[in-house]
């Protein structure tokens, strides 16, 4: 590898490792996932009936599975660092493959590290909360361009049977599989339109398909996984629009460069145009690249969970067609800027699993702990899984992140009705009634239960509260640590145990 490369690699992943020590606070599904995974290390079996619940629940349909398997490893045997180094190596490895595409692809220079860093940070825009399952289908999507692109180019074939064969890896390990196969599909309605052969396509999808029923639930899983990518989910922040209410003042790096982008793709078409006539255009266009390109875009727009997607897809497919308009820009001066940023922000932050004391309830857990205070707990369904995780079994969970995993539709409606504020918000409390409740400081329901004679505040921690019904008050309760060591070393601390 030559010093060129190398200067390459590391300002990159000196880059994504910078960005993942910014970031706020660790996922909010992770602490499901750490269960999920403990199930299967340490009990021997995938977990398939939810036992953290007090409501009703279904079969535990976990898309995750096997990602969950993965962070419990990682966390048994490296600790919370090696989730933080897991996040920097899932990150690199997706740049590293769309590089691979790149270099497959262009006729130029592929070492731009504007382009790449430009990349790196649109990707990032929703992906700065270590360390989230989606890493997994991020990557193997790329993946999936890669096998496909090489395909294309060298006219193997036979590298098409090794992505029914990703696909089970990909089932197992996240729901997110169903991009894959659409990217199959893309490339075979793609060339079809390129008029160029396309059978191969149709029967890599066909078997692709069919290897989705080897997983832990067979077929029953399937129907799941339809049901599960097919659902609204309005009141889930990650699914609501690019340009929503609630997102049109972030994700504005993302936005940058998708505009970045259509501008001069626009550009580069009307240039185009002055030369070729449209049906000519048309006819040279490679089909697979725009139907790819549009559809990741739509799906960006329409959910921000998805804009990994989009970002990978411009960095495979419009090298060739951006660069240029970077080819003034001095690159020296560029490296020298990421890299000075890059070790500033490394060298000034401590590599350590993010606590963040207002967003989750660290010490109010920690009081209901020491308290001993049993029950059924509500809990704003987005932290849920960090009880459990924190309070099992002292403690049963309303809900958690699992929503379509185990619950029925109508939980994640009374939820939010309560934690909104809206009509019939204490319909919850009548319907599944919680001993115990958790409630952010900040929300307008914290004031509605401060007036209720029926609860008690009993206490105040950094940003939430803890309320207990008025008849358990007994006035006598321990204060937890206020010692950020103390939460910092007991943070994957848990009560919950398998045997095998």
């Amino acid at each position: 590898m030559g010093k060129k490369n190398i200067i390459f690699y590391l300002t990159i992943f000196m880059l994504i490792a910078a960005f993942t020590l910014t970031a706020p606070y660790l996922d909010f599904d992770l602490w499901a996932r750490l269960i999920a995974g403990m199930g299967v290390v340490d009990g021997g079996h995938v977990l398939t009936q939810d036992f953290l619940s007090y409501t009703p629940v279904h079969t535990w349909y976990d898309h995750e599975w096997g990602s969950g398997v993965v962070f419990y490893l990682v966390l048994k045997y490296f600790g919370a660092n090696g989730l933080m180094l897991l996040q920097d190596i899932l990150l690199f490895l997706i740049f590293f493959v769309a590089f691979k595409v790149v270099k497959l692809k262009t006729k130029s220079d592929p070492y731009n590290i504007i382009f790449f860093a430009f990349f790196i940070l649109a990707a990032l825009d929703t992906l700065n909360h270590p360390i989230r399952c989606h890493m997994f289908s991020f990557l193997l999507f790329t993946v999936f361009i890669y096998i496909l692109e090489k395909v294309r180019i060298s006219g193997n074939k036979k590298l098409l049977i090794l992505l029914p064969f990703l696909t089970i890896l990909w089932n197992n390990l996240h729901g997110g599989v169903v991009a894959g196969l659409g990217l199959i599909g893309m490339y075979m309605f793609g060339e079809i339109l390129n008029r160029k052969p396309y059978m191969e396509y149709l029967i890599t999808l066909v078997f692709s398909t069919i290897s989705l029923v080897i997983n832990p639930w067979g077929i029953d899983y399937i129907k799941f996984l339809l049901h599960a990518t097919t659902m609204e989910r309005p009141t889930i922040g990650e699914w609501q629009g690019l340009f929503s209410q609630l997102h049109k003042k972030y994700q504005m790096t993302f936005k940058t460069f998708l505009l970045g982008t259509i501008l001069i793709e626009l550009y580069n078409f009307s240039k185009n145009l002055k030369k070729t006539k449209i049906t000519e255009l048309y006819r040279k266009a490679d089909k697979v690249k725009w139907i790819v390109l549009f559809t990741t875009a739509f799906m960006a727009i329409k959910h921000i969970k998805m804009l990994p997607f989009c970002a990978i897809a411009v960095a495979c497919y419009c090298y060739d067609d951006i660069v240029p308009a970077f080819q003034k820009v001095n690159q020296k001066f560029i490296y020298i800027l990421l890299i000075f940023v890059s070790l500033f922000t490394i060298t000034t932050k401590v590599f350590e699993a993010p606590i963040n004391f207002s967003i989750y309830p660290v010490t109010e857990i920690e009081f209901v702990k020491i308290n001993n205070l049993k029950g059924n707990i509500l809990v704003d369904f987005g932290l849920g899984s960090y009880t459990s995780y924190k309070l099992y079994p002292q403690c049963k969970i309303f809900m958690d992140g699992r929503y379509e995993e185990v619950y029925p539709d109508n939980l994640v409606v009374l939820n939010d009705k309560f934690y909104a504020s809206k009509a019939g918000w204490d319909d919850i409390l009548k319907e599944f009634p919680p001993d115990i409740i958790l409630i952010q400081s900040n929300l307008p329901v914290y004031k509605l239960m401060q007036k209720r004679n029926d609860w008690k505040l009993i206490f105040n921690g950094n940003a939430f509260g803890v309320f207990i019904k008025a008849d358990k008050y007994t006035g006598n309760y321990k204060l937890p640590s206020l010692e950020r060591e103390y939460y910092k070393n007991t943070l994957f601390d848990t009560n919950i145990k398998f045997i095998r």
